[in-house]
């Protein structure tokens, strides 16, 4: 899936390609994770 991530104060949000906010996380390491792991619930 395409997504956007994006630095905000601190924090980074995650988008989806149609621009709707999926979730934050701290770290974009994080944000990565939790990207991969929201893929692999949502194909499950």
């Amino acid at each position: 899936m395409y997504c956007t991530i994006i630095s905000v104060r601190g924090h980074y949000e995650v988008f989806a390609a149609d621009g709707h906010f999926l979730f934050s996380a701290d770290t974009r390491a994080e944000a990565m994770e939790e990207l991969a792991d929201w893929e692999e619930e949502r194909i499950a």
